[in-house]
């Protein structure tokens, strides 16, 4: 595999999972309920 390869395989991914992250932290959001991210913190709802 080439380095180029490598990069933009690397690129696919990270955004892959970026996309996804974000995808379930507003359906989180869209649902009615405080979403919350891994580490306990919940977003402040006004």
């Amino acid at each position: 595999m080439t380095a180029v390869r490598a990069a933009l395989l690397s690129f696919l991914m990270l955004s892959g999972l970026a996309i996804g992250g974000f995808g379930i932290y507003a359906a989180d959001a869209a649902a009615g309920h405080r979403a919350v991210d891994g580490y306990g913190i919940t977003a402040a709802v006004r």
